[in-house]
């Protein structure tokens, strides 16, 4: 008699607070014929917290043995097994293991479900006072400097928000780099232990975030970055001028609204004061 193919289900754990569990989890993890858990240990404290106790057979999957225990895990599948995946917080495969499995079990016609759960790339993005409408999740960059720049250059003209997880004893390096690469004026927001006792959001230039980070920060992290302004030349003058009346119309001085338009267009204030003068000289209305 053929076996029909069983589930993969991807199941989204708590990122800080227990409580954020989705109602579904306690029932996937109880019912499951194979539960693989990026960490037993957590998976267990997971377990206890909820209430719930699995009935299913516990593997570990993790990046160290995701290649290996792929493999069996689509065995298991094909031979009609509801297989749970869990990480330590959040979504699997966003920047967990996960990816490989869900590949695999595509390739074998293998269903794929989720339990949708809480995701720091999301909470971070909703908190950031940032834009929201576009945006790219670009995990971790590189720990190594000139590698941390090379990625960071390849996106400088990102015109989304971006979105990165970071180890906090590296937080302070990479704020330094964004700086560098981005400008030092570009808006950004630390999230700090998002839905824990301490959550923390941080926001304001990312210079200015790169000298507080210096200091020590704690905890599990995620950089919300504003995305590359438009380009001087999609702008054009007339727009630098009209942007510059706008503000000074809201009350602005005329040397700070040249600033702040300078910093929205990624352009140097000699850049959009030329334009100014220019236009006074045709006689252009400010």
């Amino acid at each position: 008699m053929t076996v029909a193919p069983g589930t993969l289900v991807l199941a989204g754990t708590p990122i800080g607070d227990i409580a954020d569990a989705p109602p579904r989890l306690a029932e996937e993890l109880a019912g499951a014929d194979v539960v693989a858990a990026e960490d037993t240990r957590r998976l267990r404290r997971l377990t206890q917290a909820l209430g719930v106790q699995p009935k299913g057979r516990v593997v570990s999957y993790f990046e160290g043995n995701e290649a290996a225990r792929t493999p069996e895990l689509v065995e298991a599948l094909l031979g009609g097994s509801r297989v749970l995946l869990v990480t330590d917080a959040g979504m699997p495969s966003v920047s967990d293991p996960g990816y490989r499995l869900v590949a695999a079990a595509v390739e074998k016609d293998i269903k794929v479900t989720a339990v949708p759960g809480p995701s720091a790339v999301l909470t971070a993005l909703a908190l950031s006072g940032l834009p929201v409408d576009r945006f790219c999740f670009e995990g971790f960059l590189p720990r190594k400097a000139g590698e941390r720049l090379s990625r960071l250059r390849e996106v400088a003209g990102e015109r989304r928000t971006l979105v990165y997880f970071e180890a906090p004893h590296r937080l302070d390096d990479t704020l330094a780099a964004m700086a560098e690469v981005f400008g030092a004026e570009r808006r950004a927001a630390v999230c700090r232990e998002l839905t824990k006792t301490y959550e923390e959001i941080k926001r304001g230039p990312v210079g200015e975030l790169a000298e507080w980070a210096a200091e020590g920060v704690r905890g599990e992290i995620t950089v919300v970055v504003e995305g590359a302004p438009a380009k001087a030349e999609e702008l054009g003058a007339d727009e630098l001028v009209r942007r510059v009346r706008v503000r000074e119309e809201a009350g602005e001085r005329r040397k700070e609204a040249i600033a702040a338009v300078a910093v929205e267009a990624g352009v140097p204030k000699r850049e959009v004061f030329d334009a100014v003068v220019a236009a006074k000289s045709a006689q252009k209305p400010l």
